[in-house]
């Protein structure tokens, strides 16, 4: 996994592709020492502008959920992968904690709240399970009484866990489906919508705000719902597929819709306002940190912008030569973001104060595939090719 020392000239600043050392045979993290720390511990630093880190460790992660973004999570200190088995690693170390066969079904997304991990049961009896992150044990269990055809999570708050399922008919087949509310205390549906025909099980992008309810599907529909009672307050046909990323924040959910970035009031639908980017260009889905929305757009230029007006704070054109970010991840004073398919993409580091891109770290590895990222502390788990690795990230 030695990387390939490639030098970028971008803007005035020099991106260097620098892979970690490799793993010991008895499988434990190897010797890199970035910025001078030792292994695992705390006395490291990201290294300045046109130098990318070395890993602090890699291991195999066999990864069943690509695609989406909620394959990557952090919960404390343990970092998590939609995977089979599923597995829950100590971010500092690398050491495996946990490990649960046919735990995460295929295509399952990390839905945690509270410090629980939800999931459809990997026994396929119509259950869901909250796993604790931290030590891969079964702490709830819902009481469906096998009414519904493999319930899949899609969201999770305080007082409930959604779930889109298929309809069961006295045949045992499956034609229809349904999105339900599953109270935390009881286990059991405390309002069910039946969907609309033809819409599929799979396919939701989702968050929860406030007591609302926000996805899209496949049919490019923007859907808002009350938590409490699954009323439909307000839907809307956007042109961007359910792939993309939906952010919410302060009452409004904001989506990448073709040429614009738009965003709506959570309440009524209403369009509070709306970017555009360059003609025959498209954007990639937003993501809110530290109350700024991030976005890349098919142009190549990376944006920052204020999500309650709409203003740019910056707007950085300069990535021509470069692939740009899908998935962000912030630490401090540094924007992280995780590419798409590219073999010299990687794991970015960015200015959030003005947009500058710092360095690239690339594993080396020649792969197209999607990376993703994810911050923890000091630390960012990075997901690529069937390797799981952390960076430094302070």
């Amino acid at each position: 996994m030695a990387g390939a020392g490639i030098g970028l000239v971008l803007t005035g600043a020099l991106t260097t592709a620098c892979g970690p050392e490799e793993t010991d045979p008895a499988g434990g993290a190897g010797a890199s020492k970035p910025g001078g720390g030792a292994e695992g511990g705390d006395a490291f630093t990201t290294p300045p502008a046109g130098t990318a880190p070395r890993a602090l460790w890699q291991h195999p992660a066999k990864a069943t959920t690509l695609g989406n973004q909620e394959v990557l999570a952090v919960a404390g200190n343990v970092v998590l992968v939609a995977g089979d088995p599923l597995v829950g690693r100590d971010l500092a170390t690398g050491e495996e904690l946990w490990s649960l066969k046919g735990a995460a079904q295929p295509g399952a997304r990390l839905i945690m709240s509270g410090g629980t991990l939800y999931l459809a049961s990997g026994t396929y009896d119509g259950d869901l399970v909250g796993l604790d992150p931290a030590t891969g044990k079964e702490t709830w269990r819902s009481r469906l009484d096998g009414r519904y055809a493999q319930p899949r999570p899609v969201g999770a708050d305080k007082d409930h866990v959604y779930v889109i399922a298929g309809i069961l008919e006295k045949d045992l087949s499956s034609q229809h489906n349904v999105i339900a509310a599953i109270d935390l205390r009881t286990g059991k549906a405390v309002w069910t919508e039946r969907r609309d025909a033809g819409t599929e099980e799979s396919g939701i992008t989702s968050v929860v705000l406030d007591g609302r309810l926000v996805y899209t599907d496949h049919r490019k529909n923007l859907t808002v719902r009350d938590a409490a009672t699954g009323r439909q307050l307000w839907t809307k046909k956007i042109s961007s597929s359910n792939f993309e990323r939906i952010a919410v924040h302060e009452g409004a959910v904001f989506v990448a819709d073709s040429r614009h970035l738009r965003a709506f009031s959570v309440e009524d639908g209403s369009e509070r306002w709306a970017l555009k980017t360059e003609e025959f260009s498209s954007f990639n889905g937003p993501s809110i940190l530290d109350g700024v929305l991030y976005a890349s757009d098919s142009a190549h230029a990376l944006w920052a912008v204020d999500p309650s007006t709409g203003k740019q704070r910056w707007h950085n054109t300069d990535l021509l030569d470069v692939s740009v970010p899908l998935q962000f991840a912030k630490v401090g004073d540094t924007l992280y973001g995780a590419t798409e398919f590219d073999e010299n993409g990687g794991v970015q580091a960015y200015d959030a104060r003005d947009g500058k891109l710092r360095w690239t770290y690339n594993d080396g590895k020649g792969s197209l595939e999607q990376w993703y990222v994810v911050a923890g502390g000091k630390r960012l788990a990075a997901l690529h090719a069937g390797r799981l690795q952390a960076l430094p990230a302070v």
